[in-house]
């Protein structure tokens, strides 16, 4: 037991020591989230909300590397007069989502000022209102799978970021066959630490 022990913090300490000779950096993020769901029960013009959280920057290679992050993000996303014949109530202009997003990127430096990023981004629905009106829980799936590409600027700690988003899978969860699918551009500023 003891040997395993020890071989597993022979591990971690090898694999710490060769991840700084590529290059771990830890991070700080903030921006604006501007979204939308395609389907006729929502307007299709975007709503505002906000994201913030942590990355990492992990490098693999002297121009490849790996971003994981984990974002919290909320928005209120307006609706139209099919959401209100879809969920059966009225006056139902708005209707707050909150995820946990996890996106997973791999990056490309052309230089050292540029990134550009591709990846999948894991959604999380987090809402805990009791009422349609607080937020969409029960008529939103729990998940969202999504697609991200972007492009980040590099000045030195500081990052500037855009991106967007491309939701793959159906969140509707009503027994309405109508697809929604979300649509988001992340726009923002980090700090490595």
């Amino acid at each position: 037991m003891k040997g395993k022990i020890l071989l597993a913090i022979a591990f971690v300490f090898t694999a710490s020591f060769s991840l700084k000779a590529q290059g771990l950096k830890f991070g700080i993020k903030a921006g604006a989230d501007i979204n939308k769901i395609t389907g006729k029960s929502f307007s299709q013009e975007f709503s505002y909300g906000y994201q913030a959280g942590v990355f990492s920057e992990i490098g693999l290679t002297q121009k490849f590397g790996l971003q994981p992050e984990v974002i919290f993000s909320q928005t209120n996303i307006d609706t139209a007069t099919g959401f209100k014949e879809i969920v059966g109530f009225n006056n139902i202009d708005k209707v707050k989502l909150s995820y946990v997003k996890i996106p997973i990127l791999l990056t490309y430096k052309p230089n050292p000022f540029m990134v550009l990023q591709l990846g999948p981004e894991f959604g999380r629905l987090i809402d805990k209102g009791q009422s349609i009106g607080q937020n969409g829980k029960s008529i939103f799936s729990d998940g969202d799978l999504s697609m991200v590409g972007g492009l980040q600027v590099n000045i030195t700690k500081v990052r500037v970021y855009g991106r967007y988003a491309v939701g793959l899978n159906n969140i509707n969860e009503t027994t309405s066959p109508e697809k929604w699918k979300s649509r988001s551009v992340q726009i923002g500023l980090g700090l490595t630490l």
